[in-house]
C-alpha cells in the first residue's frame, strides 16, 4: 500500500475509533435505541399472543375432527428491513406513523376454505379488532399474488397494565406461499436483461394461475373425501369461496 493511501486509511481508522466509539455517541445510540428496543418487544409479544391463538385452533381442530387445518406460522420481515425499504428515519414516533405491519404473523394453511375458516375463528374472538381487510385471493394483485391480509389490534398484558398493539396477520395456502417466496426473490435480481425480465413477469403470472387452479382442484379432492364422512365428523366452519 503507497504511504498516502496508508495515511487516509489510518486517518479513517481513527476517525472511527474516536467518533463512533465515543462514549457520547454510544450513551446516544443507547438513549435513542432503548425506547425502540422497548416497543420492539412489545410487537414480539403481540406476535407471540397472535400465534398461539392459531396454534390453539389448529390443535382443537385436530382433537375434534382429527386433521389440521394449519400446516405452518412464521414470523415476518424484520423491523430493520422494513425501514430500510421505507426509508424513514429510525425514532419511535416515525416508525409508528409509518409502518403499521411492524408484527407480522404468517399462517400456511393446506386449504383454501382453512384460510377463511381461521381467519373468522380469530376474528370472532372478543378480544381481536379487525383494523383492515385485504383479500388477495378473490381479488390477486395484477402480477398474480394471492394471499389474505388481516391487520388486527390485540392486547398483550404486562406489569403495568394492558397495552392494544398492531398485528397483521398474513393467511396463504403452500401453493400460495412457495409462489410469493419466489416472486421475492425474484424482486431483488437487480441484473436481470429486460427481456428476460418480461419473461420471467409473464412466466410468474401464468404460475399464479396454476397455482390457483392446484389450490381448487386439491380443495376438490378434500371436499369429495369430506363428503364420504359422517356429519359429526366434518367441520362446522367449513365455507364456500364465493
Amino acid at each position: 500500500m503507497r504511504p498516502l493511501e496508508t495515511f487516509i486509511e489510518q486517518r479513517k481508522e481513527r476517525f472511527v475509533r474516536n467518533s463512533l466509539m465515543s462514549d457520547e455517541f454510544l450513551d446516544f445510540v443507547n438513549k435513542n435505541m432503548k425506547p425502540i428496543e422497548k416497543q420492539m418487544s412489545y410487537y414480539q409479544c403481540a406476535i407471540m399472543e397472535v400465534e398461539t391463538k392459531f396454534k390453539v385452533l389448529n390443535e382443537q381442530y385436530s382433537l375434534e375432527y382429527d386433521r389440521n387445518p394449519i400446516e405452518d406460522i412464521k414470523s415476518m420481515e424484520s423491523l430493520i428491513k422494513k425501514i430500510r425499504k421505507k426509508d424513514i428515519p429510525l425514532t419511535l414516533s416515525s416508525i409508528e406513523e409509518n409502518i403499521h405491519d411492524i408484527a407480522g404473523v404468517r399462517v400456511i394453511c393446506s386449504f383454501l376454505d382453512d384460510i377463511y375458516m381461521l381467519a373468522d375463528c380469530l376474528l370472532s374472538q372478543d378480544d381481536i379488532t379487525l383494523l383492515e381487510k385485504k383479500d388477495y385471493i378473490k381479488n390477486p394483485k395484477p402480477g398474480g399474488y394471492r394471499s389474505l391480509h388481516l391487520i388486527v389490534s390485540v392486547p398483550i398484558f404486562l406489569q403495568d397494565g394492558k397495552r392494544n398493539m398492531t398485528v397483521e396477520v398474513q393467511l396463504r395456502t403452500i401453493a400460495m406461499d412457495f409462489w410469493a417466496s419466489l416472486e421475492h426473490k425474484l424482486r431483488y435480481k437487480k441484473d436481470i436483461p429486460a427481456d428476460k425480465a418480461k419473461y420471467l413477469e409473464d412466466e410468474m403470472l401464468a404460475c399464479a394461475q396454476i397455482s390457483a387452479d392446484l389450490d381448487m382442484r386439491m380443495q376438490n379432492v378434500r371436499d369429495v373425501i369430506a363428503e364420504n364422512t359422517t356429519p359429526d365428523e366434518r367441520p362446522l366452519l367449513l365455507k364456500e369461496l364465493s
